[in-house]
């Protein structure tokens, strides 16, 4: 293994970004310089940063670097996507302590620069920095959107429908196996976790996608969504999002929720509600989105989502609608990493 300490910060830099190959026009300087440089003309640039710290989002004990890499990048590029943009550039900065090799940030390399080649996205620059208190992450992802097609979360109206794709609270689910793994294991030598048949769950949790599938399914339908949000926190806290931020109410109903079918095996296994796992879960990264009612047609003949309920007046409140019929007040007991 070779120690970080013996290449110093700007050989270390200079050796992770060297593979580095620029894809996008917009992209006129990417790494090697005081600043990139990025043009664009008559374009929506949008920014979202991520930060990704060590025991608090992340357990190495079992999340490889590679696939740590690979979703460090996936869920900016969500946040962009979730605005109907296309990423296009990301910074990367990180804190490492004196645990890591070389080798080991190589792997975490690996798999960003995959998903980068994957959505089509210039790795443009970044800071390393050593740290006391693990591995640290921070990303940041430039995007475009065309002027007039940017959906924010603040413009659903009332009776829009309210649409989600996928399937939740597979990830979820996927972290509660990994961590019942992980206290099973507790160090033993000879250990061999129990993932049989549940691989979705895995992918769910540890190498995520960004729904640009279905910002192009929208897109070739011509479909433009009133509002969205892609699921990062959980349904519940997700959709008040949209709800408070549109001053709208919204009710969803219960038997409308897709859910796959690990996922419900899995909560029967761990004796838990599958209702709160698909509400509350998080780290979903589908997409949640609104449109016209009269879109009802056309969204009924898209593979991959489902219509879950309907926006309403403020006054209404938020609501899902049990399988008995009763209205349940949603609450945001999604992912709070402050709580």
């Amino acid at each position: 293994m070779t120690e970080i300490a013996s290449m110093g910060e700007f050989a270390l830099i200079k050796h992770l970004t060297e593979k580095i190959e620029l894809r996008n026009t917009s992209t006129v300087r990417g790494t090697g310089d005081d600043a990139a440089v990025i043009r664009y003309e008559g374009k929506d640039v949008l920014v979202t940063t991520d930060l990704l710290l060590e025991g608090i989002h992340f357990d190495l004990t079992y999340v490889p670097l590679k696939h740590l890499g690979y979703k460090a990048a996936v869920v900016n590029f969500s946040d962009i996507y979730a605005m109907n943009g296309r990423p296009r550039q990301i910074t990367v900065s990180i804190g490492v302590s004196k645990r890591f090799s070389v080798e080991a940030l190589e792997e975490f390399y690996t798999g960003l620069r995959l998903a980068c080649e994957i959505y089509g996205v210039d790795i443009v620059g970044g800071d390393t920095s050593a740290s006391l208190t693990g591995l640290c992450i921070s990303i940041t992802c430039l995007g475009e959107g065309e002027k007039g097609n940017t959906v924010y979360r603040n413009t659903a109206n009332n009776t829009d429908l309210i649409c989600v794709s996928g399937d939740l609270g597979a990830a979820y689910m996927g972290l509660q196996l990994l961590e019942r793994e992980k206290t099973v294991f507790n160090g033993e030598k000879d250990f061999t976790p129990d993932f049989a048949g549940k691989e979705y769950l895995l992918e769910r949790q540890l190498k995520p996608e960004a729904r640009k599938d279905i910002v192009d399914l929208l897109r070739d339908n011509n479909i433009l969504p009133t509002s969205m949000i892609d699921l990062s926190d959980g349904l519940s806290s997700d959709l008040l999002h949209i709800c408070r931020e549109s001053n709208a109410g919204c009710r969803i109903y219960e038997e409308r929720l897709p859910i796959d079918y690990q996922t419900a095996m899995m909560a029967e296994e761990f004796n838990m509600s599958l209702t709160t796992a698909a509400l509350n879960g998080g780290e979903d990264y589908e997409l949640l989105f609104t449109v016209p009612v009269a879109m009802h047609e056309k969204i009924e003949a898209l593979d991959g989502v489902t219509m879950i309920g309907f926006i309403c007046e403020a006054s209404a409140g938020e609501n899902l609608i049990a399988r008995d019929g009763t209205e349940v007040p949603l609450t945001a007991q999604g992912w709070n990493s402050l709580a």
